[in-house]
């Protein structure tokens, strides 16, 4: 196992949309997932990581998901996908790939979504879940669909974090 590297925006690999995953046995797909739930372990603060944010050589459509109040284990979600969302939430949102000590940005996302993927072992999910948990599987499925938070942002709030990157950059 390994701890992968995160890319940083505006790394273009960041925008490319997850490879859907047909076979869950595969053993490249079995040792990414075993590196990214021991490179989430490794970080601070981290809620979750999806394989598009990671410098790896296939990025398959896996996201790791952190013990939320709302979960008491790690998910390992595999082919991430929205059913249904309801309600509307504007929370401040960090993300691993873009400077997350330093720069966050308020995000609007549905409150309360359905959602389902296929475990680690290939087993069916189907989950309806708000709060925290909510904010992270849409986060994760934003990775995974080649989009990070800032494509959220009216062109004004990007304009802004995208200023205050440029001077963490220097």
């Amino acid at each position: 196992m390994a701890i992968l590297k995160i890319l940083q925006y505006p790394d273009s690999r960041l925008f490319v949309k997850a490879k859907f995953v047909d076979n869950v046995k595969d053993p490249g797909v079995k040792l990414l997932i075993d590196d990214m739930l021991e490179t989430l372990a490794s970080l601070k603060n981290c809620a979750g990581l999806a394989a598009t944010q990671l410098d790896v050589k296939t990025a398959w459509n896996v996201t790791v998901i952190a013990p939320t109040p709302e979960i008491q284990k790690t998910l390992c979600l595999i082919n991430l996908e929205i059913l249904h969302t309801e309600g509307e939430s504007s929370e401040m949102e960090g993300c691993m790939s873009v400077y997350p000590d330093k720069v966050w940005a308020r995000v609007k996302r549905a409150s309360n979504v359905t959602f389902k993927a296929l475990d680690r072992e290939g087993n069916k999910i189907e989950m309806s879940t708000g709060g925290f948990l909510a904010k992270c599987i849409q986060h994760e499925e934003d990775h995974l669909n080649g989009l990070v938070y800032v494509n959220r942002l009216s062109s004004f709030k990007k304009n802004i974090l995208e200023r205050k990157i440029s001077k963490i950059k220097k």
